[in-house]
């Protein structure tokens, strides 16, 4: 599989020596969660193309309520997964400098890292959840 140029694979900066780096995980973790929220993004993307579309030939009222749910939902993951890939792009930088220097992530870093672990387990989750209901709704 061929990967973008810009794509968030990263084994130059995992490894050292041939050996994984002590912030190799972290950052290899970190490259998956900005794939993710890439993947998400999209997906997002599809559901609000997905919305208008049936907005176009469904237009009771109740629905068009319901719509209108949807579409606030919508934009508000944007806003979610914008506000967490900022971070993990953040804590991206951090492990870079790390690894660079030669140095292992500090408390304050291990500590980041697990809220911003529990921050993607918690948007996918949702996400999901959001997306099951509206697929639901639609087949309604």
């Amino acid at each position: 599989m061929k990967l973008k140029a810009n794509s968030y694979n990263m084994p130059q900066e995992a490894y050292y020596n041939g050996h994984l780096h002590p912030t190799g995980q972290l950052l290899e973790e970190c490259a998956g969660w900005m794939r993710l929220l890439d993947f998400l993004k999209q997906e997002n993307a599809y559901l609000k193309t997905r919305l208008s579309e049936v907005v176009d030939y469904k237009t009771g009222k109740d629905f068009l309520n319901e719509a209108e749910h949807f579409q606030s939902l919508f934009i508000q993951r944007d806003d979610f997964f914008n506000s967490v890939a900022g971070d993990v792009r953040q804590q991206l930088a951090v492990l870079k400098s790390l690894r660079e220097k030669h140095i292992g992530p500090d408390e304050k870093t291990v500590q980041l890292q697990q809220r911003l672990r529990n921050e993607v387990r918690r948007l996918e989750t949702d996400f999901t959840l959001l997306k099951n209901e509206f697929n639901q709704k639609l087949a309604q």
